[in-house]
Order: structure tokens, then sequence, then C-alpha cells
């Protein structure tokens, strides 16, 4: 396969944005499927990348899910990622190992919330994109609107290569201002493309906003200015500028259109393989485990030894299948690879490609292309190689969970499918945690929302036929401390024979960002060096348990600056009990406080709602952050608790009739008020009474 004929391709956006919908008319074009199915499944089938009956009924892309198809002579990897927040590590790692990305934007609703966590994700991962205005159809539609919020809210340098032709029940189609034609999809699925004249009424319009999109475009472009200036501009001149301030990230090209009415579609998919970037111009890089970790660039050589990562897990009938995006290298059916983490060689015994859950067997694979290998044991974010060249991939962000919930098996049958289940699921997402509670001896669930634990006890249930109870979600609390408070502590026990001699002397303080900071400032030789790593893990050991309601501790800081050993009592398990006996005694004066998980909650209603929306809101203890009308709908954000956002969705609907909607993601630790301080802590000294 030709490198530069293939794109690896997201689609990315905020919630019910019509992503799966879009993705469903690509197949259609590309005749990958026969008949378009609707996401919710009301035709009986539902849409194809929508492969879980779950996702089908509640009408959610929940798993993100990969396909690919031919266009124009290019073949395109394509996967499709959900949009609620709950599920944001399906976007993190798709994003990871695409080269380009479709970002759905609602000519509507615009720029929502969700659509700035994917902007930061396709930042964080230096991901070209286009633009895809959807929904032209709907009452309220103004793609112009979006194009100004997209670089009003994202920062970003959107330009229009269309105008619609028509918006909302007279969307007919788009204008097509490079060249200068109109675009009409006619068909009884919009299969037909035909261009025709601009409408002498949308002629002019159209003429501004070609100069407006040629003004935007050769400022990136030195060739297009000069044939600007001279009068001499190409339709390939201005393709050539285009793609390559978008693949620099410089550009955003803005298209239109409506999915569910078949308009659009089309010269969509032609702008991505027009403009997104093959895999050899795009920057992948890893690290080079035989120098020191240094940071190695891979070009996408199939001639070059083999790197592939594993990005995504899930369980099949055949065994483990993992997904692979191929970096460097050529991977045949029955190669040997090696895990760089574990030091294993595998051999490879089925090689395909991914159509949501369908198969198709394939015999080879090179770098560039994303494909999935059977029945191997591995992690998602393990790189394999051929076992001639030792690098590995640098890792994907994974958001900590913020929720948990306390489930029970009914029967000893629900228990052993109960465990296997959550092997499974932990292994698959890693946002997704299970534990057994060391005092309580409940296994207690993580998650990053109320959906995302719902759907997977869900799963357990019709997967696993594990019968569960479950208690009232957990917060995920934090303690740390507000004052500095020092420490002078000496460890001794003598019980005959050799005793037990360790003294630790410095102080505890608060830092303001991350978790825990050891810093040695020991002159002398007053603690020997190797005690030193001994006191920093008994500090450390500490951390698990805060002294209020024994929850994790976070942003403190040890400095130890003096102590003292003997030449016979010290020893490693001396010192460790050293610092965990000046930790019990010390922390309790640093002004010990709980901090409690604050979420970023954007409500969207129409306006004679917004006043019961942030009633709600204020009831739950949230702060306004500001609110603004668009299009006929009003937009609160507010940071709210989440041990009170619990039960929001029925509170919202209630006030609202069931129009408004809303999305939250993970802000902040922030301290408790000490009411809520208070009654934490009774909580925590009851439930240790008993």
């Amino acid at each position: 396969m030709d490198v530069n004929k293939l794109r690896n391709i997201g689609i990315s956006a905020h919630i019910d944005s019509g992503k799966t919908t879009l993705t469903e008319r690509i197949l259609f074009y590309t005749r990958r499927i026969r008949k378009m199915g609707e996401v919710r499944g009301a035709d009986g089938v539902g849409a194809t990348m929508d492969s879980m009956d779950i996702e089908r009924e509640r009408g959610i892309t929940i798993a993100s899910a990969a396909t690919n198809f031919s266009w124009s002579g290019h073949h395109i990897n394509i996967i499709d990622t959900p949009g609620h927040v709950d599920f944001t590590i399906e976007v993190e790692r798709a994003l990871r190992v695409l080269d380009g990305a479709v970002l759905v934007l609602c000519a509507v609703a615009g720029v929502q919330s969700q659509s700035l966590t994917v902007d930061r994700q396709m930042r964080r991962y230096q991901v070209p994109r286009l633009a895809f205005v959807n929904k032209c159809d709907r009452v309220g539609a103004d793609p112009v609107r979006v194009r100004n919020q997209l670089q009003e809210r994202l920062g970003l340098n959107p330009v229009l290569l269309q105008l619609p032709l028509g918006l909302e029940k007279d969307h007919q189609g788009v204008i097509d201002l490079i060249r200068m034609q109109a675009i009409v999809f006619r068909g009884e699925s919009g299969q037909e493309v035909v261009t025709a004249d601009i409408p002498q009424e949308l002629r002019q319009p159209a003429a501004r906003a070609r100069e407006e999109m040629l003004d935007c475009v050769s400022m990136f472009s030195d060739e297009l200015t000069e044939a600007l200036l001279e009068n001499r501009v190409d339709n390939d001149l201005i393709h050539t500028a285009i793609r390559k301030a978008t693949i620099a990230r410089q550009l955003v090209p803005v298209l239109l259109g409506s999915a569910y009415k078949n308009k659009g579609v089309q010269p969509l998919l032609d702008a991505a393989v027009r403009y997104l970037p093959a895999p050899d111009e795009v920057t992948n890089p890893a690290v080079d485990l035989e120098h020191a970790d240094e940071t190695i660039e891979l070009n996408s050589d199939p001639d070059m030894p083999l790197v592939a990562l594993a990005f995504k897990l899930e369980d099949s009938r055949y065994g483990q299948l993992t997904y692979l995006r191929m970096y460097a290298g050529r991977l045949r059916r029955d190669d040997t690879v090696f895990n760089i983490r574990t030091g294993q060689k595998h051999r490879v015994g089925r090689l395909v490609h991914m159509h949501a859950d369908e198969m198709e067997d394939i015999q080879t694979a090179s770098a560039g292309d994303i494909v999935a290998m059977f029945g191997i044991d591995c992690r998602s974010g393990d790189t394999f190689t051929d076992g001639t060249i030792n690098v590995s991939m640098t890792s994907m962000h994974v958001p900590d969970p913020v929720i948990s919930l306390s489930i029970r098996p009914q029967d000893g049958d629900s228990e052993t499918n109960m465990v296997k289940a959550l092997r499974r699921f932990t292994k698959e997402d890693p946002t997704f945690r299970a534990n057994v509670d060391a005092e309580s001896g409940e296994m207690i669930i993580h998650g990053m929302g109320e959906l995302h634990l719902e759907v997977y006890i869900e799963r357990m249930r019709r997967e696993y036929q594990t019968r569960l109870t479950s208690s009232p979600p957990r917060v995920a609390y934090r303690e740390t401390i507000t004052r500095a408070a020092e420490f002078d502590y000496t460890h001794k026990k003598q019980t005959g024979g050799s005793g037990q001699y360790g003294r630790v002397a410095g102080r505890i303080e608060p830092m303001p960002e991350g978790d825990f900071e050891f810093v040695d400032r020991v002159a002398g030789g007053a603690i020997p060096r190797p005690f030193i790593l001994s006191v920093e893990k008994g500090f450390r050991s500490m951390l698990a348990q805060g002294p209020l309601i024994a929850a994790p501790l976070v942003q403190v800081r040890v400095v130890v600056d003096d102590g003292r050993a003997h030449s016979v009592d010290s020893n490693d398990h001396a010192f460790q009990e050293a610092a965990r006996g000046a930790w019990r005694d010390t922390v309790k004066h640093a002004g010990p406080r709980i901090l409690e998980p604050i979420m970023r909650v954007a409500v969207e209603s129409p306006p004679e709602f917004s006043g019961a929306a942030m009633a709600a809101l204020n009831q739950r203890r949230g702060t306004i952050i500001g609110s603004q009308e668009e299009s006929g709908l009003t937009r609160v954000e507010a940071d709210v608790p989440l041990a009170t956002m619990f039960g929001f969705a029925t509170t919202l609907r209630s006030v609202s009739q069931g129009r408004a909607e809303f999305t939250m993601e993970f802000a902040a630790y922030r301290p408790v008020p000490n009411s809520v301080a208070e009654e934490l802590i009774e909580r925590a000294l009851h439930k240790k009474d008993q």
C-alpha cells in the first residue's frame, strides 16, 4: 500500500452533533454498506458503527469503532468516537494514533462544551483537522456564526470553503468557493452529486466569500499571493496552499452540510483526501530506549524495522483483539513480534482490518495502516517491534476517574462472572478501575461519570449474566494540608539483640500543584545516603490515607534536613518507621483539609428555563461562571461539586420539561465547606467504629 494514498481520520464532536450519522453516510457513499441505518435504531437495525445493543438503544456511541474504505484512489481508515465526556478515553486513544480529524459541529448549537474538550485533545496530539458544520437543515442554522465561534472560542483560524445553498427547510446543498459552482445532492439517498451555476442572487455573496477565503489562505503561501497579484490563480494552487496550511495546523477548512439529509458528505470526503495528511507527513515521536530515552522521529517507512502501538483492546470470541497503529516496517501473518514493555515475544496468528464489529482477514500490513491482531496478551499503550530495534511510542493521556460506586454480587455464580467482567473491562478501558476496599471489603468501581459506570454495570448484567446490586456513587475526595509543620522524630526499639534506630527532622508543607514531592536537604551525612530512600518510602506510604476521612493526600511536600543513624541499629525498616511516626505526629498540626472534585457543568436550555437551570445549579453549591444566548438557546456554565450532581439529570429534565441538556467534565479539586467537612468526618468516624 502506497503510504501517500493512505489517510487515518477520526470523527469527533460534542454529543449529538451527528458524528455517527455522518460516518453512516460515508460508509454508504463509499459502498461499504448497502443501506444506511438510523442512530437510535428506529429502523430496527441501527447505525453500523454502533454495534453494541446498548449503543443502539440509547442512541449514543459508547466505544470508538474503526472501519476502512476507498475513496478517490485512497485507502482511508476512520474511527468514529463517542461525544459524551464519560467516554473521553475513547477519543484520547483514537486521536493518539490518527493523522487527521474531522471536528463535527451543529449549525444551530455551534461550539459546545465538549467541542472545547475535543479541541484540547486534538491540540495535545497535534492533529490537523477539518471542521464540518452539520445540521444545516435545522431551524436556526447559521454556519457563519459557527465559523466565528471556532475563531473566538477555540482560537482557531477557520476558513469557509463553502457557503450554504439555502438553510433550514430550504437547504439544498453547498456553493464551492474554490470552483465557484453550486453543488446539489439528488437521488433517494443523495448519492447523485450535481454541479450547477450559482443562483444569481447568491453570486455576489459567493464572490465576497471567495475573496475572503483567498486572502486568508494566501497568508500561508507566497506562490498564491503572487498569483493573486498577477491575476493567475488556479484551483490546484489554492488546494496546495490549503493543504500546506492545514497540515501545519495554521488553518482549519470549514465545510457545510446535513448528514441526516444526505447533503455535503461527498465534498467532505474529497476535502479529507485533499487536505488531511498522509502518515508520512506528520511527526511520530518515539523514545529510543538504547540512548537514554532520547526522543526520535519515525517516518512511516515500510522498509524500516517494525514499530507498532497497541492503542485499544477488546475481548472477542476468538480471544483478545488488539488494535494496532503501524508506525514503521511491515507486519505479516505468522510473524514474531516483541512487546517492549514485557520483553516477551508473540506469534501473530491472525491479522485483520476492522469494519465496526466485522473483521476482514489480511496477510500483511505496512507502515501507516491501522489493523488488529488476535490472541496476544498485552495492555493498551504497549509498543511492538520485530526485535531489531528498542524503541517505545509515547503514551496517551489517561484522565483519572472522579466517581466511585460500590457493587455486590447476589450469588456465587454472579461473583465469578463479575470478576471475569471486571478483569476484561479494566483492561480495555484505562479510565474504568476496580479494587477491593481494604477496610470495608467492598468491590469499588471507579469511572468518569454516572453514565460511564451505569453502562458497565449494564454490560456485566447482559454480557456476563451477573446479578448485581449497587450503592450510591462515592465521590473521590482528597485531603491536603494548609500550613507548614515541623517534625523531629526518633524511632527507637530495643527487644534484645539488634535494635531499631532512626531519627528524622524537617517539615511538611503545602505545595500548589501535584501530589507529593520529597526534598532531601540532609547535610554532613546525618542520614546515610542508602537510608534517604527509606525515609522517602516511609513518607510515601502514608499518602494513601489522610487523617480526616482516610482519603488520599495530595499537594504535600516533605523536606528532610536533619536526622541521625546508629552504626548497628539503623536499617531500612527503622528509617521507614521513623518517617511514618514523624508523619503521624505532624500532619494533624499542618491544618489538614478535605478537597472535593469540582465539575465544569454546561447547561443548554430554551431561555424561559435558564432561570430554573441556574437555581438548580445554585442549590448544588454551584458557582455560575457565565451565561449567553445563541440561536434561541441559553447556555449556562458553572463550577459544581461532583458530590451534589447525582440525580441532576432528572432534576433538569423536570424543571425544563425535558428540553434542556447538560454536560460536565472534571475541572479541579477545591476545599469543601466546613459544614460539609464536619459531616464527612463524622461519617468516616462512624464507619470506623462499625
